[in-house]
């Protein structure tokens, strides 16, 4: 299974065989002890869930508690992440970096940087309107939100908010080194989050 959680460390960068420099982000990799093995017989699908940030027992709440002790986990983690699986019985009791190769492409999941309530400028690059001649009185703010009839505005309409603390996946990233010894991925490229935020890199759908 090529599924492992981490935590983004930060990018630096590295030299490849000819020399080249090669920006990377370092992501601290597992291992990941599986807490938990689903069947299709007992929970009507297949799939793992994977633990991660071991932490005091007194860091956690007593459902969490009571989940991994029900399940006799190896560790005490503050993560959990669940994967599915084809097969449950090919998958180990810890999941190490060295599940991955170098060279692999890889699918990275964060959570991007929260910027708080921006307006659409910043947001969704608007143009803005124009700055001189004294008539215009929406130098930043959007126009027309849509026709007099149906009298409403549609959803979807891009208009100012919250911005960035989503979810996001970035496609087809490349394994650029492993450090088996450290649990360490240096993957090219960036990867989404802030420093110290939790990432999954999984086997990439690209391939």
């Amino acid at each position: 299974m090529q599924t492992i959680l981490g935590r983004k460390l930060g990018m630096t960068q590295i030299f490849d065989e000819l020399g080249n420099v090669v920006p990377v982000t370092v992501v601290q990799a597992g291992p990941c002890p599986v807490i938990q093995k689903k069947s299709v017989e007992t929970d009507g699908y297949n799939a793992v869930q994977l633990g991660f940030d071991e932490v005091k027992e007194k860091a956690l709440n007593k459902p969490r508690l009571g989940h991994l002790k029900k399940h006799g986990a190896s560790a005490v983690v503050r993560k959990i992440h669940e994967v599915r699986v084809d097969d449950v019985s090919a998958v180990g009791d810890v999941v190490k970096v060295d599940a991955f190769e170098v060279g692999q492409l890889v699918d990275v999941q964060g959570t991007s940087k929260g910027k708080g309530t921006a307006g659409v400028m910043k947001r969704y690059n608007f143009g803005g309107g124009r700055a001189s001649h004294g008539a215009s009185l929406i130098h930043r703010m959007p126009a027309s939100n849509g026709p007099v009839d149906p009298a409403r505005t549609f959803k979807g309409k891009k208009r100012a908010g919250q911005m960035g603390n989503k979810t996001v996946t970035t496609q087809g990233l490349t394994v650029a080194a492993i450090d088996t010894e450290r649990n360490l991925l240096l993957i090219r490229g960036a990867v989404p989050g802030a420093k110290g935020g939790l990432v999954v890199v999984k086997k990439s759908v690209k391939g």
